[in-house]
């Protein structure tokens, strides 16, 4: 027996095809109760818009075609199955966890609404609501971004011009002006970037929207750069640094940290293998030893930096500053 979603989209499939079809037909192909058929039609009807009317001269339900009908009906969404509505409340859940201040939510909350309403009010809504209560992403480290900011860069982004930016480098504390061209955004680690073409530096940047004080929409059109020209120029260092010398790092797990180690994913490009002494190596690219060196010191005595000397050097006086800090 189909269920409500899958119900539904066949009755509106049965109709358009047929132009009309009897109650007694709609039984047979559904294999539903008449109490169930009753009920859908007027779910159709009532709470989905649909302008299903019942033919006496034809004895069947259509769709009417008076003027009053409107235009062409459709029931958006009824194309997924129920299964694949309850992977889209998932998905909600997922996208919740990225939001910065309920922006997203606002926007998906319609779609969301929808979702519920497509899966009823009885054991598909009760399944909803217990999937929305047993799902929890637990994120950290997050760097909130304004709504203003995120809705303002993806407008521009999306309708391409050019966007005129107050932004802070934190590296060096100062806070300057800069007109950007959007090329895409970034979500990485709870944390939005812009990849964008500055045009004071002639090149592409990426920009934390959280360090952005002040953004205005140009009227003049965004540079375009083919998006394989991004991707080779900011995806190839490690985590979110990009541009520069690419260098390859050999760290060495102890066995214990081993059995995570290899299985989890540092790089897409990253290579391993076993070490004889149940260790586990692993290679790995990066251009800006910064981001690598921090995720490095969080393994702790469980991770060695085999090479290069630069980046040993970078995590060994990172790891004598902080005992420093505990004194003897």
């Amino acid at each position: 027996m189909a269920n409500n979603t899958e119900r539904l989209y066949r009755i509106e499939a049965l109709i358009r095809a047929r132009g009309s079809v009897s109650f007694q037909a709609l039984l047979d192909e559904l294999e539903v109760s008449r109490a169930t058929l009753k009920r859908d039609l007027e779910y159709l009807r009532s709470r989905m818009g649909a302008p299903i009317e019942y033919d006496r001269d034809a004895n069947g339900y259509r769709f009417a075609t008076t003027p009053q009908a409107g235009a062409r009906h459709e029931l958006p969404g009824l194309w997924f199955s129920e299964a694949e509505l309850y992977s889209l409340l998932t998905a909600q859940q997922l996208l919740a966890s990225l939001d910065s201040d309920g922006m997203l939510s606002r926007h998906l909350q319609p779609l969301l609404d929808r979702i519920r309403q497509l899966l009823g009010h009885g054991d598909g809504r009760q399944a909803a609501e217990l999937l929305s209560a047993r799902i929890r992403v637990v994120t950290t480290w997050r760097r909130p971004v304004p709504s203003r900011f995120f809705e303002r860069v993806a407008s521009a982004l999306l309708q391409r011009q050019r966007l005129h930016l107050r932004y802070l480098t934190r590296g060096r504390g100062q806070v300057g002006e800069r007109d950007v061209s959007p090329q895409r955004l970034v979500h990485y680690r709870n944390t939005w970037y812009l990849d964008a073409w500055c045009h004071r530096t002639e090149g592409l940047r990426r920009f934390a929207l959280d360090a952005i004080e002040a953004a205005e929409t140009l009227d003049t059109p965004a540079q375009e750069l083919p998006l394989a020209q991004v991707e080779a120029e900011m995806d190839t260092g490690y985590g979110i640094y990009a541009g520069g010398r690419r260098q390859w790092a050999t760290l060495h797990f102890d066995a214990t940290a081993a059995r995570w180690a290899s299985r989890e994913e540092w790089h897409p490009q990253q290579q391993g293998r076993w070490l004889d002494d149940g260790g586990y190596e692993l290679r790995l690219p990066y251009v800006d030893a910064t981001e690598l060196a921090m995720d490095v010191l969080r393994q702790g005595e469980q991770v060695r930096v085999v090479s290069p000397a630069s980046l040993v050097q970078a995590v060994k006086q990172r790891l004598q500053q902080a005992a420093a800090l505990y004194g003897d």
